[in-house]
């Protein structure tokens, strides 16, 4: 019953995306300014589609810690799941994403046009010059910047090391770092194809110290996000390291 109740999910996800990437024509040409709001349509609907048809729901703690404004949300990435779901639960966001996604027929261009922030993985300096402009415009806008700073999915409770990019946006923007974490992999496994039913936990915690340095800051997260999982049962991350501590 699980296989084939993914099954269905995938074949919904599939037909929603492609209907809603179509329809999204007139809003790219005439209503640009709508991109986020048919967004949230978009995610909105896939996941009311997980909760009905894999009987997946999701809890939400902490959402307290959040400012009004602009924020860097430092979440755990265990699968699709977590690049959905924060649409719908912070009034603006702006997904820190890799630039790759930008040429999937349909969804590429609005990802863009909503305000999301792609980065060149290999691009080095120029890379991190235009991260930081995209992030600008994002503060600038009243946006909370979604970054998932392993880079990459994790299963749960797998060792993990993290990316530097976090540590430029905080120092550059100043803005306070929340550290997110999730056991969203135990039943939307890393990959896609797979779903259990069940509750997906997100938790969301206190702003980290304002100031941290990257070789403080990278550690601290990886902290957090262990204090988080031992709170409230998750699966606890394996030990976090920098990428390239400095």
């Amino acid at each position: 019953m699980t296989v084939l109740r993914a099954f269905a999910f995938n074949l919904y996800f599939l037909l929603l995306t492609i209907i809603m990437g179509i329809l999204a024509f007139p809003i790219r040409l005439f209503a640009p300014g709508r991109a986020l709001a048919y967004a949230k349509a978009w995610t909105g609907l896939t996941l009311r589609g997980l909760r009905h048809i894999c009987r997946i729901d999701i809890q939400v703690s902490g959402m307290e810690h959040l400012p009004a404004g602009p924020c860097l949300l430092a979440c755990q990435h265990q699968s699709e799941f977590d690049t959905l779901v924060w649409m719908n639960l912070v009034p603006r966001p702006a997904y820190v994403m890799k630039r790759e996604l930008e040429r999937i027929p349909l969804v590429g261009p609005m990802l863009r046009l909503s305000g999301m922030i792609p980065v060149d993985r290999d691009g080095k300096a120029k890379a991190l010059r235009a991260l930081l402009a995209a992030t600008d415009a994002a503060v600038a806008d009243g946006r909370q910047i979604i970054i998932f700073p392993e880079g990459t999915r994790t299963a749960p409770g797998a060792p993990v090391s993290l990316q530097p990019g976090i540590a430029a946006l905080a120092t550059h923007t100043g803005l306070p770092v929340i550290p997110v974490a999730t056991d969203a992999g135990l039943y939307w496994k890393p990959g896609g194809l797979l779903k259990r039913s069940g509750t997906i936990h997100i938790v969301v915690g206190a702003p980290l110290p304002a100031g941290l340095r990257r070789a403080q800051l990278l550690p601290a997260i990886g902290q957090a996000w262990r204090q988080l999982c031992t709170r409230h049962g998750l699966p606890v991350p394996a030990q976090a390291t920098p990428a390239n501590p400095a």
